[in-house]
């Protein structure tokens, strides 16, 4: 007589652990999907931090293509952001991996304008130490802007180089190996923009190799 009773709490008992699974699977899918959008968003601010006002009207996030030139961009793989207005290209936006910051490797993102002047720079990411190195940041300092308008002639590309090191740009106190290494990867992300050319503007299903070749 007893065994009724314990069949319908087993029964209870079931239907609280399914339920309890489907909240948290709900609960964690919602949350993946605020994180991702989350992510776009600040993605989506950065892109336009260093694109000139009224130079696009498309969507960097939605016309991208990978690159690989190591050699020059620090990684086996960079994405590139293709930026246009009315359809035709204004700007690519990349983030090279700078491989040798005091701490670790360095992502920028670097935006080439179509007259191969630099439209901005910004730090992704860094494990820079704080009060030195991560001076990089632009809400630290603005050493990150002195690189607005620059471009492979101006400076000369002797001169793309900390001043310690006879160049243009300033390094900090205490911290010259940090941005040494960041004007370098800017320097060579410049290099291979115009290296690329139109190149860079293929379509956003092809992989680009470091010779300029697609895949």
């Amino acid at each position: 007589m007893k065994t009724a009773p314990i069949v319908l709490a087993a029964v209870v008992l079931s239907a609280f652990s399914v339920t309890g699974v489907a909240l948290v699977a709900v609960t964690h899918q919602l949350m993946d999907g605020r994180i991702a959008e989350n992510q776009r968003v600040a993605m989506q601010t950065k892109l336009e931090s260093i694109i000139p006002d009224g130079q696009f009207d498309n969507d960097p996030l939605e016309d991208t293509v990978q690159v690989s030139a190591r050699d020059l961009l620090g990684a086996d793989s960079t994405r590139v952001y293709r930026v246009r207005k009315a359809g035709e290209p204004t700007a690519v936006i990349l983030d090279p991996v700078v491989p040798d910051g005091y701490a670790g490797p360095i992502q920028l993102l670097v935006s080439v304008l179509r007259d191969g002047t630099i439209g901005g720079v910004r730090v992704l990411f860094h494990h820079e130490t704080p009060g030195l190195g991560d001076k990089i940041e632009e809400r630290k300092s603005d050493w990150v802007l002195s690189f607005d308008g620059k471009s492979l002639s101006d400076p000369t590309p002797e001169r793309w180089a900390v001043k310690r090191d006879g160049g243009e740009f300033d390094q900090f106190t205490g911290a010259t190996i940090t941005p040494r290494a960041i004007v370098h990867a800017v320097k060579n992300t410049l290099i291979y923009v115009q290296q690329q050319g139109d190149t860079l503007f293929a379509p956003s299903t092809d992989s680009i190799a470091a010779d300029g070749s697609s895949s």
